[in-house]
């Protein structure tokens, strides 16, 4: 259901022309008409409303329950960085937020871990920007198990794509859930924004382009 926050999201994600509509082609090969592109986020007030919009759905589904939050690299960096900030000046709930270097740094403390050093037995949540085909979170969980002993509970995203995995009939989300235990929560899904976009006039060209990629790739 297309609520009045879900709608505000779209329209700020348009609004930084980090959702667009054409013709793309993503990481795994795949055709499809819309794309997501959270590296075009590039202002001060683009970057503490995101945190504000993350920092509401962490609010909401898990509350205080972690120990800290984690940013893949490269953009989960800005993204933990900011609803850190939200999640501390909007609702009270200060935690730690780290991430990870692509390289291992061999100098000064090294290693590739930046920020809060998790601890045995730490909850962590992820904040990234979406997930297509699970590719980036199977690189993350080795990097988390490798710091200590920790709990991967629960993974924030911009957009669930709800497209199929590696396994038929199940998208790249049920995959994670399945294999790692992830509870994974996303502020809008590709079902919202095509009922986003049945409502204007103006993109009655994409329906049939948005409906023909989810009957290819998607699973509701």
């Amino acid at each position: 259901m297309l609520t009045a926050a879900k709608k505000e999201f779209i329209e700020f994600m348009m609004s930084a022309d980090v959702l667009r509509f054409g013709d793309f082609t993503t990481k795994s090969g795949r055709k499809t008409p819309y794309f997501v592109n959270t590296g075009n986020y590039k202002t001060g007030m683009q970057n503490a409303k995101l945190g504000e919009f993350y920092a509401a759905l962490v609010k909401e589904t898990v509350g205080a329950d972690f120990d800290a939050m984690f940013g893949p690299a490269y953009k989960g960096i800005p993204l933990a960085t900011s609803v850190a900030g939200a999640l501390a000046r909007v609702y009270g709930i200060d935690k730690p937020f780290f991430f990870n270097r692509k390289e291992a740094k061999d100098h000064g403390e090294g290693g590739s871990i930046v920020g809060y050093k998790p601890v045995d037995g730490d909850r962590i949540v992820i904040i990234e920007d979406v997930i297509t085909a699970g590719t980036a979170i199977r690189e993350t969980m080795p990097v988390l198990q490798g710091c200590a002993d920790v709990k991967v509970t629960d993974m924030f995203i911009s957009v669930n794509r709800c497209e199929v995995g590696t396994t038929p009939g199940k998208t790249a989300v049920m995959e994670v859930g399945e294999e790692f235990g992830i509870r994974v929560h996303a502020l809008v899904t590709v079902r919202d924004i095509r009922e986003y976009l049945a409502d204007k006039a103006d993109y009655a060209h994409l329906l049939p382009l948005m409906d023909a990629y989810m009957e290819q790739y998607c699973v509701f």
